[in-house]
């Protein structure tokens, strides 16, 4: 029986994804899993319970990466699940900024009143003109799960396509359209394009990546939309911008105090994956790895541990070893199997920075003495029983 807890309401179609063997508990401390999507968990205290978080959606800002890895607590995040629905706010974003749609629609209701409306709209329709995107140039930073769909859909409505991505992998490199010119360098993509797209996870190298320095190297009358990350973008920049004109429109999913009160600004209350579809994609992504890692040890989209799949376990016993990323970690592991008369039928080790994972799977059952001689290794941070 596993226990788990979620902190914010997630999609019941997710939850019945869940084995009967997994109970709803409303106390965190005696929960093995949690769930959760925009709680803060910065001043939870974790339980020693706690073996993994799974965060439904792609940011972990919320969670504290670092703590739970240092207590062996792998999290998980749901990288995708949402992308569609990001996709179409970017291009509504697009559209609301390249035609005064919004303008127009206010115009009518302040205008509601007016018999002759239909004549009188012939007249004002002038001031909320606009322009199209097809033919347009698009620039997308950061070509993952959404950046890619954003940048095919943009080709398929005739524009004109640029992305930048340093750490592009093969899966999404082969799903981007072929139209679509991938360059070397944000300065290339800044020069080349009237829209720009940010769609790149919130570290210390993308902090206020858009600022001053960046936007003088744009175009004059730029259109810059972010969905992805509020400190992506410097705010006293982008409003010295936006009040120059350099930056025509900022269309932004991340309203703040400053943001709401600069000129051009298009905001939306952080919509981008607030739609059924995503909400439930998440949900059934997140559930899915948990139970995955719970029944089998294996690691599936986590932000603090290595992805490390052992598949289902064909041997006696499995166990799953968390621990620092230090030298000879592996020969003391082995040595402690040698010494119990153990033999390991499969290993599988994987590393991210400074935590390591592994995986055995042993020709005997695996006993509790087993696991306390491993935890007495000085670096290992959980062991867990898995068969």
């Amino acid at each position: 029986m596993f226990k788990y807890t979620c902190l914010n309401p997630i999609a019941q179609v997710g939850l019945d994804e869940l084995p009967e063997q997994y109970e709803k508990v409303d106390d965190a401390k005696a929960a093995e899993a949690i769930l959760v999507r925009s709680a803060s968990m910065h001043d939870m205290e974790l339980s020693e319970n706690l073996l993994a978080v799974a965060r439904a959606g792609a940011g972990t800002n919320n969670i504290p990466l670092e703590k739970c890895a240092d207590q062996g607590i792998v999290v998980f995040n749901t990288p995708g699940a949402n992308a569609n629905g990001v996709k179409e706010m970017v291009l509504a974003g697009m559209l609301l900024a390249a035609r005064d749609i919004a303008g127009g629609m206010q115009w009518v209701k302040d205008n509601s009143d007016d018999e002759n409306i239909g004549k009188s709209m012939e007249k004002a329709k002038k001031n909320f003109a606009g322009t199209e995107i097809k033919g347009k140039k698009l620039g997308v930073i950061g070509l993952g799960a959404i950046g890619v769909l954003v940048a095919n859909a943009a080709n398929r409505m005739g524009m004109k396509v640029f992305g930048v991505d340093p750490y592009l992998s093969v899966k999404n490199a082969l799903t981007m359209n072929r139209d679509v010119t991938v360059l070397k360098s944000y300065d290339e993509l800044y020069a080349e394009c009237d829209y720009i797209t940010i769609h790149v996870p919130f570290t210390d190298d993308t902090k206020e990546m858009i600022n001053e320095e960046a936007i003088s190297k744009m175009k004059d009358g730029v259109v810059i939309l972010n969905f992805a990350r509020d400190m992506l973008v410097k705010d006293a920049d982008m409003k010295a911008a936006l009040e120059s004109g350099k930056v025509a429109k900022y269309v932004t999913d991340f309203p703040n105090a400053q943001v709401v009160k600069m000129p051009n600004v298009i905001a939306t209350p952080h919509l981008g994956a607030s739609t059924e579809e995503s909400e439930e994609n998440c949900a059934v992504m997140a559930a899915e790895q948990v139970t995955e890692f719970l029944e089998n040890g294996n690691i599936v989209n986590s932000v603090n541990y290595p992805n490390c799949d052992a598949g289902v376990c064909g041997t006696a016993g499995r166990i799953t070893v968390a621990h620092k990323n230090m030298p000879k970690m592996l020969t003391q592991f082995t040595n402690v199997f040698s010494s119990e008369g153990i033999n390991i039928d499969h290993m599988t080790n994987k590393s991210r920075g400074n935590y390591s994972y592994c995986v055995f799977d042993i020709d005997s059952a695996t006993s509790q003495d087993l696991a306390d001689k491993i935890s007495a290794i000085e670096g290992v941070l959980r062991v867990r029983i898995i068969k």
